[in-house]
């Protein structure tokens, strides 16, 4: 069976002594591992489309044992200037990390894929704060994979609004003083909750289109990433290695 889907690499590894076996986020399959043979030869032309990062048009094969083969590939876009920082390279690494442990396996992955494009797109740029680009993808990517946080209102009385509120980040539950729970929570202005509300509720276009203070952008990077690690219960190689080459 031949599939043509457009697709990302997040990740690559070789074997053998001339292949490569990489792993794709894809819009139609999702996450998916494939072949490409002979990648260690530099007149192969598959080699430029298939590294780790590399937006591409992919035709498949998929074998009777289902094993992807990447028949060919074609590049959509490579993002260049990332080579060029180590600092926003390794943010994007971290975002590929994170869609391998999100996205779906052999399904419809569209809005992962814009997701990811898109963060990438504008940590190569650089005229967002890589916090805010940080911040609005984990959340946002959270909420696509199935864990949103429950943030519309206090999850005991139903207030929209108190300052401060309260942000479980075990339980992604947002409370008010009144109603604050005994085990620990994060206080919260409201600034950061109504752009934690509009990460989550926006349209796809518009998930980084807000402003914060440089202090409340880092307080909200770092309430989006405890609520990640205790969501997916593990450690993040790659946004370890971002911290330390950021300084963050």
């Amino acid at each position: 069976m031949t599939i043509n889907t457009p697709g990302i690499v997040i990740r690559e590894q070789t074997t053998g002594e001339q292949d490569r076996l990489v792993t794709i986020l894809t819009r139609d399959n999702g996450v998916i591992r494939a072949f490409v043979n002979g990648a260690r030869n530099p007149k192969n032309k598959n080699v430029g489309a298939t590294g780790l990062l590399c937006y591409s048009d992919l035709c498949l094969d998929k074998t009777k044992k289902d094993v992807y083969i990447v028949r060919e590939a074609s590049p959509l876009q490579i993002f260049f200037a990332l080579r060029e920082d180590i600092v926003r390279l390794s943010l994007a690494q971290y975002f590929a990390e994170l869609t391998y442990e999100l996205a779906p396996r052999e399904e419809s992955a569209g809005e992962f894929l814009s997701l990811l494009l898109n963060a990438i797109h504008l940590v190569t740029e650089g005229k967002k704060d890589l916090r805010l680009v940080k911040a609005a993808t984990e959340l946002r990517m959270l909420s696509i994979a199935g864990y949103m946080p429950d943030i519309v209102s206090c999850c005991r009385c139903g207030t929209f609004e108190s300052e401060p509120m309260y942000f479980s980040t075990h339980s992604g539950e947002l409370f008010c003083e009144k109603c604050k729970p005994e085990s620990p929570c994060a206080k919260v202005g409201m600034g950061i909750i109504t752009a934690m509300r509009y990460i989550c509720f926006s349209g796809p276009g518009k998930i980084f289109s807000f402003s914060l203070p440089k202090d409340s952008l880092m307080a909200l990077s770092e309430l989006t990433e405890k609520y990640l690690k205790n969501v997916t219960a593990r450690k993040y190689k790659t946004l370890d290695f971002y911290k330390e080459m950021s300084g963050y």
